[in-house]
């Protein structure tokens, strides 16, 4: 099997190889089996060799049933590289067996299972759908032309490694430690917004994490890359110079980083957020709350 792995700065050709061949095994089963892995440091050795076996097993899943229904951008928030040791942003799947919306006649309420997941955090981040898929190379007014909506939304990450410390390599190939996705009402993005306008909107955003009532965390759009709009267009044209890697579509949900750090949760808690913002998209966004389960 040939894949050709690349993007965020890391490009090559690689053959799947019998040790990696068995990365991948021990990916699968740990997720199927919810444990965790006992890797070396040095595996994979590297982020190409990390995107070969996370394309491998994304595959893989494909093979089995599973649809995928986008992506995830993580370690966009720079305030919280030094935390877990990784230095540029990363991205994974995210599956319809593990995105969740909000009904969209009720409240801003959503139910995430957090069965079969291993150390799973929560992050409060800025989800966007997409209208079309985005030209190879695109500026950021070809980026707001092919974007359908943008709504806020919550993401529960997990690691098969235990404490959460991995490599940058290691985060990647665990599937980009993408667990759960739950998207809040989407607010439709009106054709022929200003990018501007709107990047500085959303970097405006400033959030509060409440964890059963108790205040735990703050944060703004800025954190992630300078702004979610900005973190979307790094991640769309990185994902474009990454050989082998899945073509982006129209209805692709893409969920851009947290804005705080990643909180641990466990089942029976409810966590909600109070947001602020201004300017297009931005002043109709509201705080979400998710029941963990």
């Amino acid at each position: 099997m040939l894949w050709t792995p690349g993007g965020f700065g890391y490009h090559g050709y690689m053959t799947i190889s019998a040790p990696l061949a068995g990365l991948v095994a021990d990916i699968s089963q740990a997720r199927l089996q919810a444990r965790p892995v006992n890797w070396p440091p040095n595996v994979p050795a590297d982020l190409p060799a990390a995107y070969a076996a996370a394309l491998a097993v994304r595959s893989e899943r494909i093979a089995a049933g599973e649809k995928a229904a986008g992506y995830k951008v993580g370690f966009t928030n720079r305030t919280i590289w030094p935390r877990y040791g990784v230095y540029a942003p990363i991205w994974g799947t995210v599956w319809q067996s593990t995105l969740s919306r909000v009904d969209a006649g009720g409240q801003n309420v959503g139910v995430v299972s957090l069965a079969g997941l291993c150390e799973p955090r929560i992050e409060p981040e800025i989800v966007f759908g997409l209208r079309a898929a985005p030209v190879p190379g695109c500026t950021l007014t070809q980026l707001v032309d092919a974007i359908d909506w943008i709504a806020h939304g919550f993401e529960i990450v997990h690691t098969h490694f235990s404490g959460w410390k991995f490599s940058a390599a290691q985060a990647v190939a665990d599937e980009g430690l993408h667990g759960r996705l739950l998207v809040g009402r989407p607010v439709e993005l009106p054709r022929g917004t200003a990018p501007d306008l709107l990047a500085q909107a959303l970097s405006g955003i400033r959030l509060k994490l409440y964890g059963d009532g108790v205040l735990k965390d703050e944060g703004t759009g800025a954190n992630v890359l300078d702004g979610p709009l900005q973190a979307l267009l790094h991640f769309v044209n990185e994902l474009r110079a990454l050989p082998g890697a899945p073509l982006l579509q129209a209805g692709d949900v893409i969920t851009t980083g947290t804005l705080t750090d990643a909180w641990p949760v466990l089942p029976g808690q409810t966590w909600h957020t109070e947001l602020e913002g201004s300017g297009p998209v931005a002043g109709q966004l509201k705080g979400l709350s998710v029941r963990l389960d």
